[in-house]
């Protein structure tokens, strides 16, 4: 899978586990909506310091936003 694709699957997984709508992560963030919908949708290539911000308010490292599915920690 492309390294985007894979990104944008974590973060929607990670965003809609931590109960946030996008408009509410970008606000979190600092981000505009349209950009974290980008992300998630693997268009946008965000860097290691927009990673960081995405990551810190859904409470994950991240690296986490990184890793396949059958990789995360505590997925069997």
């Amino acid at each position: 899978m492309a390294i985007r694709r894979l990104v944008g699957r974590n973060l929607k997984r990670f965003r809609e586990e931590a109960g946030f709508s996008q408009e509410a992560l970008a606000f979190e963030c600092g981000l505009h909506r349209t950009y974290v919908s980008g992300v998630e949708r693997g268009v946008r290539n965000p860097t290691i310091v927009v990673l960081e911000k995405l990551a810190e308010p859904l409470g994950v490292p991240a690296w986490r936003l990184l890793v396949p599915d059958a990789e995360q920690p505590g997925q069997e």
